[in-house]
């Protein structure tokens, strides 16, 4: 598992910001070779406010909360881009992740193999002749 949040564990440096925008608080969990991740949204319309997207093993959520125009006399509540981006053990399938938003809480769930595709193989080498063509014995 700490190969899945790199050497810089805990400072969590796969886990971005951007600096013009508000981090969004999350949570991710892997079981049953699903990972899933819950990030707080309150106040969100996940129609027009809220978007994901994926690139290769990189999961990004990105949320607008634009203030109203009426005249308040006192707000903590936070307006403006709001993005996290979390980076997976392997590469995002196509198929088969889902998202849904329920009272104020956005859930991703991402299908993941159990042990991602092996990169790097060996390639067996072949004896011939300087001819190109195979020794015989």
């Amino acid at each position: 598992m700490r190969d899945w949040f790199g050497t810089d564990f805990p400072r969590f440096p796969l886990w971005r910001t951007s600096f013009d925008t508000h981090p969004i608080a999350i949570e991710v969990t892997n079981k049953d070779e699903q990972y899933t991740l819950r990030a707080e949204l309150p106040g969100m319309d996940p129609d027009k406010d809220i978007q994901i997207t994926v690139e290769g093993d990189a999961l990004t959520v990105s949320a607008e909360h634009t203030e109203s125009k009426e005249e308040k006399d006192h707000s903590e509540f936070r307006y403006g881009s709001f993005q996290r981006t979390v980076r997976l053990p392997g590469p995002i399938p196509s198929d088969g992740v889902e998202a849904a938003y329920v009272d104020g809480v956005l859930t991703v769930r991402v299908p993941m193999p159990a042990a991602p595709e092996e990169s790097r193989r060996s390639i067996p080498v072949k004896r011939t002749t300087a001819d190109g063509k195979g020794e015989s014995s």
